[in-house]
């Protein structure tokens, strides 16, 4: 038997059947703010969402918008969010909605210290250089 979600008691399509202020209404105070107050460049996104859907479904939509909370109808869609340094591609999934697209495209990576250099002892990386 498949699994189906529900995100606070509604299943996807009812939540696709929804406008943004009654889907905001089932969100946190943070996101649901973020909506109400939706920025220049969060509105120029989803003029482009909206002409990208009715002509190509697939296409990858680019965009340096991280602080967007995730709709509803962005579903199924391919959005490449820039980190930064380049642009990362995310498939949005029914588990992301309400969080926000900077989430899952992390600006930092994971650093990874070497060994200390040559005719160095264990000991001596942890000194000054001077």
């Amino acid at each position: 038997m498949p699994r189906i979600f529900l995100f606070r008691g509604k299943t996807v399509e009812e939540l696709q059947a929804m406008k943004v202020d009654d889907f905001a209404k089932l969100l946190e105070s943070r996101q649901r703010r973020a909506l109400k107050r939706n920025s220049i460049q969060v509105k120029e996104l989803e003029a482009k969402i909206d002409a990208v859907k009715k002509k190509d479904p697939k296409k990858l939509i680019k965009t340096r918008t991280r602080e967007a909370v995730i709709l509803p109808s962005w579903l199924g869609l391919n959005i490449a969010v820039h980190n930064g340094k380049e642009y990362k591609q995310l498939a949005i999934g029914p588990e992301m909605l309400g969080h926000r697209l900077g989430d899952f495209v992390f600006s930092t990576k994971r650093v990874m210290h070497s060994a200390p250099g040559i005719r160095a002892t264990r000991g001596s990386k942890f000194l000054a250089v001077k």
